[in-house]
């Protein structure tokens, strides 16, 4: 009897392999004859490499990079089909958490960090890139990423460009002379879970600028500067970005990402869930489990247990969601072919209290969930 295990992670509490691994063991303890296949999964963001390392049997290498504001920090990635692909994280190497609340600055803040990481990665002769870019720290329409990669960026008198999304005002050209052409080799994918367009009312600066420390002044600044860049590419490169569909994820790392490396943006759990190898291991399922911190109407929606119970349903194989609470519209779950949905949390606990003290123990809580859902369901 096989039992698929397929959870996201439960943010600020486990990672999705340590779900897995949780949920695993309550499937063996109901049935120690169950055959427990653990595929960690991931919608693109902070996680990805974790996961799609872990789900794959990949490896996790290290490289020191420039952080958003210039500092040295320590960025990982991961191989994955016996090195063919990388799997890289715009937030290890350009994220938000990696600078404090109050040094927060999109207008200076690069993507250059982000750059040197893929560099890394190409350098390990892959043939693919899958990239997670959520959870930026950075406003420059992936500007940094270009330059760490051979790109100039200069103005009027020929100076190359500073550092961060504000200097793009002062953009004059792009000069791709040091661009190594072997790049175009190698597949980029984009796990992108947003469609915001570059610039504009629902662009990067305007819906993600304020939370990364810019205000209003700022964010009309950063939202000129990146239209600008986008002509400019548009001139130089033969490229037209700004009005792609999620061209404005991660502060424009999108769009750059397309201009820059002729990157194809993508869905995010479709695409981590397709790596992961999910599809393959269904054959012969009886039961596949999922999981995330709080289920609501979203998680049918671009998230990676929503992606899962959609497959096994198509499979024809029952899902089992776990999670942590439950928040509005999560009934549309049902649509999505998830027969069963169970919460560590107890009903009528709006304020969250029961589900804090779970959290402090969550793989134990869990393992006996997942137990006694498996004994019921199987």
């Amino acid at each position: 009897m096989r039992v698929i295990v397929a959870p996201n992670s439960f943010k600020g509490s486990l990672t999705a392999s340590q779900a897995a691994d949780a949920i695993a063991r309550g499937v063996r303890e109901a049935r120690p004859d169950a055959e427990v296949v653990e595929i960690p999964v991931a919608d693109g963001g902070e996680g990805t490499v974790e996961a799609l390392v872990s789900a794959r049997k990949g490896t996790y290498h290290s490289v020191q990079v420039e952080g958003p504001l210039g500092d040295r920090v320590q960025a990982a990635y991961g191989l994955i089909d016996g090195g063919r692909t990388a799997v890289v994280e715009l937030a290890s190497a350009s994220g938000l958490t990696l600078i404090p609340t109050e040094k927060r600055d999109p207008r200076i803040a690069s993507t250059y960090g982000f750059g040197q990481l893929l560099a890394e990665a190409r350098r390990q002769r892959v043939a693919s890139i899958i990239a997670g870019i959520g959870g930026s720290a950075t406003n420059d329409g992936g500007a940094g990423l270009a330059q760490a990669l051979g790109y100039r960026l200069v103005d009027a008198g020929g100076r190359d460009l500073p550092r961060g999304g504000a200097a793009l005002a002062q953009l004059a050209r792009i000069d791709a002379s040091g661009f190594d052409p072997s790049w175009r080799s190698v597949r980029v994918m984009v796990a992108c879970d947003v469609t915001n367009p570059l610039t504009g009312p629902q662009g990067a600066s305007y819906i993600y600028g304020p939370q990364k420390g810019a205000d209003a002044k700022a964010v009309s600044e950063l939202d000129e500067a990146l239209a600008h860049l986008a002509e400019i590419i548009e001139r130089d490169l033969g490229k037209r970005v700004a009005d792609v569909p999620g061209a404005g994820a991660a502060g424009g790392a999108g769009a750059g990402l397309i201009a820059f490396l002729d990157a194809k943006l993508v869905p995010g759990a479709p695409l981590v869930v397709d790596a992961s190898g999910f599809d393959q291991a269904l054959a012969g399922a009886r039961l596949v489990i999922t999981g995330e911190g709080r289920v609501d109407g979203q998680t049918a929606f671009g998230k990676a247990p929503g992606e899962v119970a959609k497959r096994a349903r198509a499979a024809g194989i029952p899902t089992l969601l776990l999670a942590g609470s439950k928040g509005p519209g999560w009934e549309s779950l049902t649509s999505m072919g998830v027969t069963s949905v169970v919460t560590l949390a107890q009903e009528g606990d709006p304020q969250g209290h029961n589900l804090q003290v779970l959290m402090h123990d969550a793989a134990q809580e869990l393992t006996r969930a997942a137990a006694r859902a498996v004994q019921e369901m199987l």
